[in-house]
């Protein structure tokens, strides 16, 4: 494929998939198009970068759609000076859209190989900005010990789980999907105050759930 025709496909998915899905926030799409998405995606699929599809990372791991990374980013609304915790790196193409907007990300990932993959693809497209971590969001400690701006979870939680909406600050936006079955509720979770949230459905979704969600079923990252 031509860098013409990226060019071409890049435009394709602005208009007819994230526009498509409501995602207008001209920053929000400045930056999915900015990041070289050819450059996150696994070995062999590069003509389908653009594709308004899944892409195997193995293991029945799947990279998100362009249109559900421009639907997070327009629901947590990251700014320059926040930092980000991203639980399930994947590709790390979320990794680094969420990193050109805001101060830092800390990426956990489960998985050595995508940890592995996720750092190369970070340093070609020359994120400084985004750390990935070879480590599980249920080992003790895991979160850190301060507050987030903003965090998002890949994988889904069957049950709600306050661990990550207290380890919010105060202002915070956390990203989650919730519920089992074949149709879940992707959720923006907001701190109004100390013992306050605001929780806002915004689309209908399905992800595999995180390992160690409660009563959820197995997935790797």
């Amino acid at each position: 494929m031509t860098a013409i025709d990226f060019n071409a496909a890049r435009e394709q998915m602005i208009h007819q998939q994230l526009r498509a899905w409501d995602v207008l926030d001209q920053s929000v799409l400045d930056v999915v198009s900015g990041v070289p998405r050819p450059v996150f995606v696994p070995e062999g699929y590069a003509e389908l970068a653009f594709a308004d599809v899944e892409l195997p990372l193995g293991h029945g791991d799947r990279m998100l759609a362009p249109k559900v990374v421009g639907r997070i980013l327009q629901a947590v609304a990251p700014r320059p000076t926040e930092r980000v915790l991203e639980i399930g790196t994947g590709s790390g193409f979320l990794t680094a859209c969420l990193a050109s907007s805001t101060c830092s990300v800390r990426s956990l990932e489960r998985r050595a190989d995508l940890v592995a993959a996720a750092r190369r693809h970070l340093e070609a497209a020359t994120v400084r900005n985004a750390t990935v971590e070879h480590l599980d969001a249920y080992t003790e400690g895991a979160l850190g010990t301060h507050a987030w701006d903003v965090i998002v979870l890949t994988g889904s939680l069957p049950l709600p789980d306050s661990r990550f909406e207290q380890q919010l600050a105060l202002g915070g936006r956390l990203f989650a999907v919730i519920g089992s079955g074949p149709v879940m509720e992707a959720t923006l979770i907001e701190r109004l105050g100390t013992e306050q949230w605001r929780r806002t459905v915004l689309f209908e979704t399905s992800l595999k759930a995180l390992v160690g969600a409660r009563a959820g079923e197995v997935f790797s990252f």
